[in-house]
């Protein structure tokens, strides 16, 4: 007891706290019943659970009557509706004030507000994000206990026309929230609480509890609680138990500790000013006395922490032999490891907690308020099959039952846009009432025949259309695409109107969601809300629709909202998935202690994280305003720290770059460093086991990594194909390896997902309406050619108008390039000449046999004929004719002297071309033609292709990707399966 008669005590931080107050409270309630009559106040609901099972631990699991466990909601939004729940004596008070509005319905109609404020011309989506800030600063004011009218007096003139418009636009809050509050009949969860808190300390003080009260591991950092710590330490039984009191700071320095916000005893501080005491007459709780050994650490990190201006004294506090002593016991003690990834601290956190298991009922946890290490360091522990929660939870939109409502949303407002449309059908939930593995091949299926390659029509009529087109039997498919708009057909009903009522959406939702998880045993609801996540999704679901009530919504933005509800929702598991080993976030693990406690993350920006002052004020204007400095933030997450680092063993990690960015080390570790430097200890915290070496070692190969060898597939004679058209022997002179995964592998590659138009859907359209032109036209051309070309035309891309952005990009380029194609078929068919579209031939050499379809093969009148090939692309250069790189027109001429084309005599070519036909403005057609030395350049290409059939005969002959590396072709879809890259720049080329 303190000489003021308060009974105020601190538990230092070399103790855990939950621990340290069960066996305080143990020693000073022997008397079960006395102790059953406690009640004890903890900051959150967390800490009373950690309060059981400390019990539990101190007890040696014997049966106890507890005390009663209270959460004060200490600075966590979690505890908002539940603080105040152990009321008693200001019951009747308590029972006359409004319920708190449910969160999300407060942030619908907050929502509505910024949509609706001055010169808003923000999206729903935007709304719904904003509406959460707006919510944070209501919590903030209505915790500090401020009135909004307060922003009145606040002088716009001092500060810049955004601040001052943003002040205008918050006027929302302080003309039309409080209406729709009253209308509403509900308060704020934060005024809830800090009212309930004021009922209690007023209560209270009129007439104190008959049992003990004592308010443990709070720093009253929320005005209402400190009043109520205030009270507590005034009672004939109350009892005060502050966390990590540094009772070895000097007095001189307390202070500047408050008047530093970013201090981690700053709030402490601030609360002791409150209970009119000094730091030396707060004494340690029972248990807690003559452990010097145990409080040095925190007497260290304490020292390392002064505020800036007290640094100066590092000097002299070097002398003290009880620091020195501490710096000497830090060596095995206190680990700093320096990762240069992310995910090589991740790996070496996973082998610190695994190591710890080899210890018979020895504890560790990883304390980061980094969530991105938390999970892979989850996944890392799996490589020895141990399965450990975050206990700070995770965002209900990763989870997966959150991620299949996202993606079932943007399916259905995208109009079944292909990325989306698979991404909901392929995800783990999806099975539309089928066995799962059945549902896949149907997916893949469509996948393949109608969502590769350029975008379908919107809408299951667009998929249709699409798979009619397609030239493989659909039915069965096209029957299932009918079951699966069946389960759609209310949700795109509901979203068809341009504005709905949000409650239908969201019904209208969950009953698609449900169709579409249902599988052939197991039905929608039971498959899609089951476990933690999808029970939290089935609540917020509930709540959502209970919130809406009322509310309507752009349809097109219904996506947007959702998924910007789903991340405000937190997902935690009910129990630890380990015995022994937690991940926990700073606020889990305030009041907790491991035998081992690694703290990840130390990072400048992450902890402690950057802070930013919101959209709403600045940091003058919150000043101003009243609100308390952003910094105490900090202050709390270096007392968190500061606690932490007095564990009995402590690993200090980080990560020299995240995410490919350098970062800067924790301002914590920068003071530790320089405070270490002073007691000549710089070396104290290096690692004294390899865990960094050994995380770098878990993915490296036991050999030295080899460049692969230049594959060289050499199949069998009798799986060499023996049946070619003229293009692809282009592809066995350039690349054998492509014609081998082609002819012998059978691969063919699938087309991108919502793919830009490509040349070869305008090629395929092009060469049609051209076919169907000259059959129809094979002579004389009539006065309106060009006319019936372009109808023509319009007729073959009728069928690309099921995917849209081929139709819109190729068509004015077709009508283009028709009216090149006409002007050309006048000049040459000026002499007489006659055209055969599409003529297919053959030449059998020896058991080989080459096929060909011309494009076009033209008679001409003094014998001979012209050879013409369309290029939609690229044509090849002269010179690749020349050297025989492309050989398809020569060899095409090969064949028509060989009588080989169906309907043709046999003639000699007069004439090889190209029609080049881009149907751009600048260049709509261009033909490239060759008439010189064709009898020579068409031997050479009937000569060149024997000598490569005999070559590739022989079954010891490999199929080398790239011989000619000059020559390679332009596109190739099978250069990542030879490995080119790799290969060719590792020096594994042996041939």
């Amino acid at each position: 007891m303190s000489a003021s008669g308060k009974r105020v005590f601190t538990i230092p931080p070399g103790y855990s706290f939950v621990d340290a107050l069960a066996e305080g409270l143990l020693a000073r309630f022997p008397d079960p019943l006395e102790l059953g009559s406690a009640r004890v106040l903890l900051p959150t609901r967390r800490a009373c659970r950690s309060l059981q099972e400390a019990f539990l631990r101190v007890g040696a699991g014997r049966p106890l009557l507890l005390p009663r466990m209270l959460p004060l909601g200490d600075l966590d939004s979690d505890e908002l509706t539940v603080a105040g729940e152990g009321l008693e004596w200001a019951a009747a008070e308590a029972a006359e004030l409004p319920q708190a509005i449910a969160p999300l319905r407060r942030q619908l109609l907050l929502a509505r507000l910024v949509r609706r404020g001055p010169d808003s011309q923000v999206s729903e989506e935007q709304a719904s994000r904003l509406a959460e800030e707006l919510a944070r600063l209501l919590d903030q004011v209505e915790t500090e206990g401020l009135d909004f009218d307060a922003l009145e007096t606040l002088v716009p003139e001092i500060f810049a026309a955004h601040w001052q418009q943003t002040l205008r636009f918050l006027e929302i809050v302080t003309q039309a929230w409080p209406a729709i509050l009253a209308e509403e009949g509900g308060i704020g969860a934060a005024e809830r609480r800090r009212r309930l808190l004021e009922l209690q300390a007023a209560a209270w003080k009129a007439k104190p509890p008959e049992g003990p009260v004592i308010a443990a591991g709070s720093t009253g950092s929320i005005p209402a609680t400190a009043a109520l710590i205030q009270v507590i330490a005034g009672l004939p039984q109350g009892s005060v138990v502050l966390p990590g009191l540094d009772l070895a700071a000097p007095r001189e320095l307390w202070p500047d500790i408050g008047k530093d916000p970013s201090h981690p005893q700053h709030g402490l501080a601030l609360l002791l000013q409150r209970l009119e005491l000094e730091p030396r007459e707060v004494a340690l709780w029972p248990g807690c006395s003559g452990a010097e050994s145990r409080t040095a650490r925190g007497r260290l990190v304490g020292a390392a922490l002064w505020p800036a201006a007290a640094t100066r004294g590092w000097t002299e506090a070097a002398q003290d032999e009880t620091l020195r002593a501490a710096a000497a016991e830090l060596p095995g003690r206190v680990t700093r490891l320096d990762a240069e990834t992310s995910g090589q601290e991740a790996a070496a956190i996973a082998l610190i907690l695994r190591q710890t298991l080899e210890t018979p009922g020895k504890r560790a946890a990883l304390v980061t308020p980094d969530r991105d290490l938390a999970r892979r360091v989850a996944a890392e522990l799996l490589r020895w099959g141990i399965a450990i929660d975050d206990s700070a939870g995770q965002p209900l939109s990763r989870t997966p039952p959150g991620v299949f409502l996202r993606l079932t949303a943007a399916l259905a407002t995208e109009a079944l846009a292909p990325l989306p449309l698979l991404s909901a059908l392929k995800h783990p939930l999806a099975a539309g009432g089928e066995a799962p593995g059945a549902f896949r091949r149907k997916v893949r299926a469509l996948e393949t025949l109608a969502l590769r390659g350029p975008r379908p029509a919107p809408g299951f009529a667009g998929l249709r259309q699409t798979l009619k087109q397609a030239r493989e039997k659909t039915g069965d498919l096209e029957k299932w695409l009918g079951r699966l708009e069946n389960h759609a057909v209310a949700f795109l009903g509901a979203l068809e109107a341009r504005e709905n009522r949000l409650q239908v959406l969201i019904e209208a939702h969950i009953g698609f969601a449900e169709a579409l998880a249902a599988s052939d045993a197991e039905s929608g609801a039971d498959r899609l809300w089951a476990g933690e996540a999808g029970e939290a999704a089935a609540i917020f679901l509930d709540e959502l629709r209970e919130a809406a009530r009322g509310e309507s919504l752009d349809t097109a933005s219904y996506a947007g909202v959702l998924s910007a509800l789903l991340a405000g929702q937190t997902v935690r598991p009910r129990y630890g998935s380990h015995p022994r080993l937690a991940i926990l976030g700073p606020l889990e693990a305030r009041l907790y202690h491991a035998d081992l406690m690694v703290l990840g993350g130390l990072n400048e920006g992450t902890w402690p994280a950057e802070i930013e002052a919101g959209p709403w004020l600045s940091r003058p204007m919150r000043a101003e305003f009243g609100l308390p400095p952003l910094e105490r933030r900090i202050g709390l997450a270096a007392h968190d720290f500061a606690q932490a680092f007095a564990a009995p063993e402590v690993v200090l990690t980080r990560a020299r770059r995240v995410g490919g960015a350098p970062s800067v080390p924790s301002r914590w570790l920068l003071r530790l460093d320089a405070f270490l430097a002073a007691l000549d200890a710089s070396g104290a915290l290096k690692a004294r086991q390899p865990w960094l070496a050994w995380a770098r070692d878990l993915d490296r190969p036991a050999d030295r990594p080899k460049p692969c060898k230049r594959p060289a597939p050499a199949p069998p004679a009798a799986a060499r194909p023996r049946r070619l058209s003229v293009t692809r022997v282009e592809t066995w002179m350039r690349d054998p390896y492509a014609l081998y995964a082609e002819q012998v592998l059978r691969l063919q590659r699938l087309d991108d997902l919502d793919a830009e138009a490509s040349a070869a859907e305008r090629g395929t359209a092009i060469h049609e309406a051209l076919e169907r032109f000259v059959q129809e036209l094979p002579e004389a051309l009539p006065a309106n050619a060009l006319e019936r070309l372009i109808a023509i035309g319009e007729e073959v891309f009728e069928a690309l108008k099921a995917r849209p952005s081929v139709h819109a990009f190729w068509w004015p380029r077709f009508r283009r390039a028709a009216a090149w194609v006409i002007e050309q078929e006048r000049a040459r068919r000026a002499s007489g000449l006659k055209v055969h579209a599409e003529t297919r031939g053959q030449l059998v050499l020896g058991d080989f046999t080459l096929t060909a379809k011309a494009d076009r093969i033209e008679t001409l009148p003094g014998g001979g004929l012209a050879i013409l090939d369309y290029k939609t692309g690229r044509a090849p250069p002269k010179k690749d004719l020349a050297s025989g790189l492309a050989p398809q027109l020569p060899l095409e001429a090969a064949i028509a002297a060989a009588g080989g084309f169906e309907g043709l005599q046999t003639a000699a070519a007069g004439e090889l071309a190209y029609w080049r036909l881009p149907g751009s403005a600048a260049t709509p057609g261009e033909a490239v033609e060759v008439r010189e030395k064709l009898d020579d350049l068409v031997a050479a290409a009937r000569d060149g292709l024997a000598e490569l059939i005999r070559i590739f005969d022989d079954p010891a002959t490999p199929y080398h990707p790239q011989p000619r590396p000059g020559a390679a072709a332009a596109f190739n879809d099978y250069e990542h399966l030879a490995r080119v890259k790799e290969w060719s720049a590792g020096g594994g080329d042996d041939t």
